[in-house]
């Protein structure tokens, strides 16, 4: 079943000690369904690379080879993410005291019907208040 992938999994992905059996498995179903995520994940990816890279947790030659592993993955993006910004994602923050970000990430599971991939423990418990499926360990 297809999910929605929060940037705490792919960063899982991304440096070794974050790494699980739970966040390998689902870099492993990648093989066979699709992730789905709202346009911010981009620049939350970005985000998390760019201080990792200035804290010298990692430097430009792992992170040109896991961009290629993420561009090789069948990662889809959320065209309506925008439009949802101003109101339910900033509901959903409000409601649930989330960070616009996790919210997007909640309104697109919400949206789609599917469940969420995250480590995010309030967003964990968020979804689970609304009833969005979360992908477990």
């Amino acid at each position: 079943m297809n999910f929605v992938l929060d940037c705490s999994i792919a960063m899982a992905w991304c440096f070794e000690d974050e790494a699980t059996d739970f966040t390998d498995s689902l870099l492993e179903s990648l093989a066979q369904v699709n992730a789905k995520v709202p346009s911010i994940w981009f620049l939350e990816v970005a985000n998390v690379l760019a201080i990792s890279e200035r804290r010298g947790r990692t430097n430009q030659a792992k992170i040109t080879q896991f961009l290629r592993l993420l561009g090789s993955l069948p990662i889809v993006v959320d065209a309506k993410t925008e439009e949802k910004a101003f109101t339910d994602v900033l509901t959903l923050a409000r409601t649930h005291k989330l960070t616009s970000y996790d919210a997007a990430y909640l309104e697109l599971a919400l949206r789609e019907g599917l469940p969420l991939a995250t480590l995010d423990e309030g967003l964990k418990r968020a979804a689970l208040n609304i009833g969005v499926k979360i992908i477990r360990n």
